[in-house]
């Protein structure tokens, strides 16, 4: 099973950040993870909006996921709370605008 999954799952220093991702591509596994148990897209579904890569390359993304969990829950979670920095950080221009709107 290990050969298959190498065959479609690709880790590169220096591309996406070195996390594992679809082979020729730069959709991460978790983005299949994020999609397929927080959006509920189905393997199907997924391919249908990313047409570039196979069902094949999405299963394996699964696949490598479960055998994965730890380390890819805890990448999920690292660039979540990187996103909520980044949030906390940059001020929203809309509300900056709506703000100004009362002046």
């Amino acid at each position: 099973m290990e050969s298959v999954i190498s065959e479609h799952i690709e880790i590169t220093l220096g591309v996406c950040g070195g996390k594992p991702r679809i082979a020729g591509h730069r959709i991460r596994v978790q983005d299949i993870v994020i999609w397929h148990e927080r959006l509920g897209l189905s393997p199907d579904e997924i391919v249908s909006q990313y047409p570039s890569i196979t069902l094949a390359d999405v299963y394996a993304a699964l696949a490598y996921y479960h055998d994965h969990l730890e380390e890819i829950r805890q990448q999920i979670l690292e660039d979540e709370e990187f996103a909520k920095q980044l949030q906390a950080q940059t001020p929203s221009l809309l509300l900056q605008k709506l703000d100004n709107r009362d002046v």
